[in-house]
């Protein structure tokens, strides 16, 4: 189990484009920023930058193939965190900006691989 610290959690949690991040990121075993740029229609640095503070929280792991590098839940989160991140999926899968954010991501051309949205 890593050690996660409540505050750098929420705080992490309290940005729309981080939370949309992790939204898309409890859907998918993993994304690759290329996804993540594609389907949140931002920037690819300013997606890197959200990411690298996730991961500073503990809550991503990334690793390299290639070009592309790639996100997913850090595996080792505390069950209350993965209970918090399970629940605001849930509350927030049918609201506006995530609905299209998955939208996007489904309707991508030329994926590199990652698994289809449940």
């Amino acid at each position: 189990m890593i050690e996660v610290f409540p505050e750098v959690i929420f705080r992490a949690l309290g940005d729309e484009t981080r939370l949309r991040c992790l939204v898309l990121l409890h859907l998918q075993e993993e994304l690759c920023v290329c996804e993540l740029t594609h389907a949140l229609q931002l920037a690819q640095p300013k997606i890197s930058r959200h990411l690298a503070v996730l991961k500073n929280a503990h809550l991503l792991q990334d690793h390299r193939e290639g070009v592309w590098i790639y996100y997913r839940l850090h595996p080792d989160l505390p069950e209350w965190i993965r209970d918090v991140l399970q629940k605001t999926q849930f509350a927030l899968q049918k609201q506006s900006p995530y609905t299209e954010d998955k939208q996007r991501l489904l309707t991508m051309p030329n994926r590199p691989g990652s698994l289809v949205c449940a």
